[in-house]
């Protein structure tokens, strides 16, 4: 994948999975999707993380669409394996494609961030019956698809970052919804795994 096309990818990437849906959402249903705070609490602090790393992932692509030369990325030619280049550019479709079909289910449930105000309905059918966060899922394939098509300091940097955000996120998210749901939340959270 030429790097015009990596950074092409996560572009549409970033509208396809988030722009689009939170504009759906609020077009059909009135209903601001975007409940990322601007705080000091740990969904905050979640949140001004995982800007960053969509920044800095933006910064990186566009700067190697512009040319600037491997030795200046970080590359670590030993890990630029054919095989490793071939599966991470199959990860990144398959986890785009992931994403929009979990977005699609989630319908008017969308929301990025945690929404102490609304509580829409839980979303239990199609790639929510086999993992509990198909779109956090999608996120963390495509982040290891970059590192195995573009392997650098920066792309393993990011890839942790966004590892360890995720996680932080989606346990944030799991106490919100025990709490606002109870017990149809915490069947639900006992009978689908976490991720897969």
């Amino acid at each position: 994948m030429s790097d015009i096309a990596l950074l092409g990818y996560f572009l549409a990437f970033f509208g396809l999975a988030f722009v689009w849906p939170t504009v759906r959402v609020w077009r059909r249903d009135g209903v601001n999707a975007l409940m990322l705070p601007h705080d000091d609490s740990a969904a905050g602090v979640a949140a001004a993380g995982m800007r960053v790393v969509i920044a800095a992932l933006v910064l990186l692509l566009t700067l190697r669409a512009a040319g600037v030369p491997d030795a200046a990325i970080g590359i670590m030619p030993w890990l630029q394996h054919p095989a490793f280049v071939a599966a991470g550019s199959l990860m990144l479709p398959a986890a785009l494609l992931w994403i929009i079909v979990a977005q699609a289910q989630m319908g008017r449930s969308w929301r990025i961030g945690i929404d102490t105000g609304d509580q829409p309905p839980l979303v239990r059918h199609g790639l929510f019956a086999r993992s509990r966060n198909p779109i956090f899922l999608g996120m963390r394939i495509a982040m290891a698809g970059l590192f195995l098509v573009l392997p650098s300091a920066p792309t393993l940097a990011l890839l942790v970052a966004a590892e360890v955000l995720i996680q932080v996120q989606v346990r944030l998210e799991e106490v919100h919804l025990a709490s606002r749901l109870g017990d149809p939340y915490r069947a639900y959270f006992h009978d689908v795994p976490r991720w897969l």
